[in-house]
């Protein structure tokens, strides 16, 4: 039985899926970690500790392919991961840096700066990463500033894969799909971006060489196939981001399909075969290859603010998936709209579509009918609502969206499934795996690296799905509650 590992290297923990070559899953392993957070607005991740947990994932499934089945043989590792990271590397390979997550907000005050200038706009219609502090661009014009013995110190500028794979195989490799989230590559060309290089500070040379998501590569240290427990001749695809990966999982591919992932943030995507840009900025345009590009707009919060909300004022002393259900079914006993009372989501700013690094959180209407029960509900609908701002965007530049794939965290809550099919008037569909889209994502570009599908729509079939319908009696109720939702972010952006 010949099997693919899918690794996706996420924000709060990584994991490795085993994947028969037909799709099915038959082991899974997740290794969860925290942010850190040293000072206000900084966010960080420990590199070793993320290269630890790739290590350990791939090691324990693994394992269970081999206690499950004999005669197992694993075909390749294909990895997907987290956007817009940054480490500073030294001359001898060292991390001068943590990796700075895309929830980093130092460099806001240059963001704000460039961001609307002819520069910036420029930089932006070339690269298709919009101006915003999770931009490594921003970040590096940060340590530039801020930090700038690291910054005269530093031979390379990478991310978290870029780094998992110069342990592994010691090489400078970055996918394309990853560098375009950079804000310091040519989508068009395919190159780095010479504007932005400039504006950085830096050369071409202190970043990674950009190679296809399907660049495979053999001869593993021989440390780590060792505490894999597989071949050092194993086969490793460099694969690509997640948000791309998610759409490539779901098999979201066609016009008028689109994906809706919420998970610790969210993000809406379409895709297309040539790049597309907004001339107001709103969303991103990210390369999958060099003919399928990722149009769309990641919104900071996701499940983050169902996290806050529960952990001040939600039910003490259960574990955090019960805290969910028990939130999600004190919802359901309030009526859609929450009879008036709106919940404006940015609590650690905002990406797509404001890119407002400022941006705060607000409940608003509040009266005295409002109980505990509305609230909570205001909190779901408000990230919905956050995401619709997005979609709108999205058919205004790419056309209309005709049906929706759910993946992420969410996906497994039928309150927020059918609140997203609500409010877009939508149908949504989700599939029994779909949470894992990009780990999914991550191993149908390893079967077309290795030979096993000719294109990526060669499994554009689709496994059972559930079906979310939209309820037309509801929807006027959540425009009127969006349009007030828009206002106001609009009137209070400047009181931010």
């Amino acid at each position: 039985m010949d099997y693919i590992i899918g690794v996706d290297i996420g924000t709060s923990g990584t994991k490795a899926i085993a994947f028969r070559l037909a799709g099915s899953i038959i082991a899974e392993y997740h290794v969860s970690y925290s942010l850190l957070n040293p000072q206000p607005g900084h966010f960080e991740q420990d590199p070793n500790v993320l290269l630890s947990a790739v290590v350990e994932s791939i090691a324990r499934v693994v394992q269970t392919v081999k206690k499950g089945a004999v005669g197992t043989q694993l075909l390749g590792v294909g990895f997907s991961s987290a956007m817009h990271g940054l480490i500073a590397m030294d001359r001898q390979d060292q991390p001068l840096t943590n990796c700075i997550t895309w929830a980093d907000t130092r460099s806001e005050s240059f963001a704000t700066r460039l961001k609307g200038t002819p520069h910036g706009i420029g930089i932006y219609l070339k690269t298709g990463t919009p101006i915003h502090p999770m931009s490594p661009l921003c970040k590096l014009c940060w340590i530039r500033t801020h930090l700038p013995i690291i910054f005269s110190k530093a031979q390379k500028f990478i991310s978290i894969k870029e780094y998992v794979f110069l342990r592994l195989f010691g090489r400078y490799l970055v996918d394309e799909s990853i560098a375009s989230a950079t804000g310091l590559f040519d989508i068009y060309a395919f190159q780095w971006h010479a504007p932005a290089l400039d504006l950085a500070g830096i050369s071409s040379m202190q970043l990674s060489e950009p190679v296809p998501i399907t660049y495979t590569l053999s001869g593993l240290t021989k440390r780590y196939a060792d505490d894999m427990g597989i071949p050092v001749d194993t086969p490793f695809i460099v694969g690509g981001s997640d948000g791309c990966l998610a759409n490539l999982g779901a098999h979201a591919v066609g016009a008028g399909e689109a994906t809706v992932s919420i998970g610790t943030s969210g993000a809406i995507r379409m895709m297309s075969n040539h790049p597309v840009t907004d001339q107001q900025a709103r969303t991103f345009c990210y390369a999958l290859t060099d003919n399928l590009f990722v149009l769309g707009g990641a919104v900071n919060s996701g499940g983050v603010a169902l996290r806050w909300y529960g952990e001040n004022f939600g039910p003490a002393g259960v574990p955090q998936a019960t805290a969910f259900e028990l939130l999600a079914n004190d919802a359901s006993t309030v009526p859609a709209g929450a009879e008036g009372l709106v919940f404006l989501p940015y609590l650690a700013g905002e990406r797509a579509p404001h890119w407002n690094a400022k941006a705060k959180g607000m409940f608003f209407g509040v009266q005295m009918h409002h109980r505990k029960a509305h609230f909570t509900r205001a909190v779901f609908e408000g990230v919905i609502y956050g995401m619709y701002s997005v979609g709108k965007v999205l058919e205004e530049i790419a056309g209309p969206i005709k049906v929706i794939h759910a993946n992420g965290g969410f996906a497994r809550s039928s309150l927020w499934v059918q609140l997203l099919a609500d409010v877009f008037n939508r149908q949504v569909l989700v599939r029994e795996e779909s949470v894992e889209d990009a780990a999914k994502g991550a191993y149908i570009v390893a079967l077309k690296a290795l030979g096993k599908i000719s294109d990526f729509d060669a499994l554009a079939h689709k496994s059972e799905q559930d079906r979310y319908d939209p309820n037309p009696a509801v929807y006027s109720v959540y425009m009127e509650n969006f349009d007030r939702f828009g206002r106001l972010y609009d009137k209070i952006k400047d009181e931010f």
